[in-house]
């Protein structure tokens, strides 16, 4: 049995990091969906800044939106949203099928917005009536700014991806401001059924920590902060407090597995499928990891409840040196910056393309 099977059976869901146009248009994204058991997927502006900049996919919508007066933001939101809906119908018959668990596709908020909470909100609740979709989430970074506007949103009805999270510590906070935005809802009378995933950003901690440990601890750290935040997601299904939402009928916010493509040549290039296979969780893998994956992954054993050696581990390495909560704190600020530089260049690059393809209409 092919190793993503292997993980669909178990009760992990593989979801793409990645979406184009051409991906919708040529078959491939269904491909993925028949052959590898891919059930949804994210983005994010990196991912469409570099969709729009490799090839001409995008030119003929970036020229009649801007024809028809659209600029900056709100082109590029009409644009994304066009792929993102092709998708989410896509991926409608999981969703279905699986009573809302799976199958959602994500579309993040401006990146600027990150430090604003109302501005964050305002957004979500945008984007959710431009889409038209009920599998779609919007996605809000777990900054401390962000969690507040979690719960707002998910009080509000609005499905959320929670992106950006790197600790334990950040997904406690996020996963308290779903269930505060749940208890609101059954408190008002409104439905508990509201969809969210918190999104734990694994390989950068690997990228950012290996060049300060031996190589025995290489590759070690982003999977050992996993196994921690999977030991707090359990202890928290188990909780009486979670068990009483459920009851009322409210959804896990299930826990995420993101930036999971292997950045050390040296390492496995499946490492973070592998050590990551849990049931009740999702995995979102880039195209080059996933065709590894499907080509020559193996599963080696199922994360443990109780953390396994991840406690261990930390200790090791913050022997080493390396101050894990600042890290943690200094790797979410560096990918919110990341996101923006993104962002800018993605609204730059659709306003260059906009003024070259408006002058080649007018060419003889």
């Amino acid at each position: 049995m092919k190793a993503t099977r292997q993980l669909h059976d178990l009760g992990q869901s593989l979801w793409l990091d990645n979406i184009t146009r051409s991906l919708l248009d040529d078959g491939t994204l269904a491909h993925y969906v028949a052959e590898d058991s891919i059930t949804g997927l994210t983005s994010n502006p990196s991912i469409f800044d570099a969709a729009i900049g490799n090839g001409d996919a995008y030119d003929a919508g970036i020229h009649a939106k801007a024809l028809a007066g659209l600029s900056g933001e709100t082109l590029f939101t009409e644009l994304a949203l066009e792929d993102l809906r092709r998708a989410a119908d896509l991926f409608r018959p999981v969703f279905d099928a699986t009573g809302q668990v799976d199958g959602w596709v994500s579309m993040e908020v401006s990146p600027l917005l990150a430090a604003d909470t109302a501005g964050s909100i305002a957004a979500a609740r945008h984007i959710q009536h431009l889409a038209h979709r009920e599998n779609l989430f919007v996605k809000i970074p777990g900054t401390p700014e962000g969690v507040p506007a979690i719960e707002e949103a998910i009080f509000l009805g609005i499905p959320i991806n929670v992106t950006l999270l790197f600790s334990c510590a950040q997904y406690q906070a996020v996963a308290e401001a779903y269930l505060r935005g749940i208890e609101r809802r059954l408190a008002a009378g409104l439905d508990p059924r509201v969809g969210s995933v918190a999104s734990l950003f694994v390989s950068r901690w690997d990228v950012a920590a290996n060049k300060q440990l031996p190589e025995a601890l290489h590759n070690k750290l982003g999977i050992a902060v996993a196994q921690q935040t999977y030991r707090s997601y359990r202890e928290l299904l188990a909780s009486k407090r979670w068990q009483k939402l459920a009851a009322a009928g409210a959804q896990t916010q299930r826990l995420l597995w993101a930036s999971t493509g292997t950045k050390d040549p040296s390492a496995p290039d499946t490492l973070y499928i592998s050590a990551l296979a849990a049931p009740d969780t999702i995995n979102t893998v880039p195209e080059k990891t996933l065709h590894a994956f499907a080509d020559h992954g193996q599963l080696h054993g199922v994360l443990s409840d109780d953390g396994g050696d991840a406690d261990a581990v930390l200790a090791q390495i913050a022997k080493a040196g390396v101050d894990i909560d600042a890290l943690a704190l200094k790797l979410q600020q560096d990918g919110a910056a990341a996101f923006v530089t993104s962002w800018q260049q993605l609204l730059q690059r659709i306003a260059d393309k906009a003024s070259v393809l408006d002058k080649e209409s007018e060419l003889p």
